[in-house]
């Protein structure tokens, strides 16, 4: 398993959130509006989602034990929302044969993600599941609602995205989530101490 830990990054909030910002800034620059739109939004509420139930529990506890649940795996929806994206994006332009594989392909790297924190004793299947189902939603609904009248990506927005994509990952160094988690826990419920992931 060790040979393949390095696989589970892919779905860390520090790889994940530049990508999907630089992502934004491809379909901005050129002019996806639709798209971009729609991914923004889903994506925004669905990593939002992962945040607020990460929160909930940490503040409240209760979770689902019986399925060993406590709240939605963050890489495991960022790798399965980002990297269909991607992936989808890259292929655009060619045959709707290369679209569907790309997609497959980034669909296989998330569920690739989900299983690798399960046997790493990171989430249970339920965490990581949910977590998968959540990215795929926000990939698939994003193509669905706004890739109308998309057939291809200007390559000249790869430097708007490039630009993203560092600066989110510089941003990413300091941003702290899990503590910021846990201060908003304390905050909303009063407490000193915190239920553990």
């Amino acid at each position: 398993m060790s040979e393949l830990t390095f696989l589970l990054h892919l779905g860390d909030p520090r790889v994940t959130m530049p990508l999907g910002t630089a992502l934004l800034a491809w379909m901005l620059a050129a002019r996806a509006w639709r798209l971009a739109l729609w991914w923004g939004l889903l994506l925004g509420a669905g990593l939002g989602l992962v945040a607020v139930s990460k929160i909930v529990f940490l503040g409240w506890g209760g979770g689902v034990p019986m399925l060993g649940y406590k709240a939605l795996s963050g890489h495991a929806a960022g790798a399965s929302a980002v990297f269909p994206m991607l992936f989808w994006m890259l292929a655009l332009g060619r045959a709707d044969g290369w679209r569907e594989r790309a997609l497959r392909l980034g669909l296989g790297v998330g569920a690739l993600t989900g299983a690798l924190l399960v046997a790493d004793d990171q989430h249970s299947v339920a965490e990581a599941l949910a977590g998968c189902l959540l990215g795929a939603a926000i990939s698939l609904g994003s193509i669905r609602l706004g890739a109308a009248g998309v057939s291809a990506l200007s390559l000249k927005g790869l430097l708007p995205a490039m630009g993203a994509l560092l600066a989110t990952a510089w941003l990413m160094k300091w941003a702290h989530l899990g503590y910021w988690m846990i201060r908003a826990a304390r905050l909303l419920t009063g407490n000193t101490q915190v239920y553990p992931l």
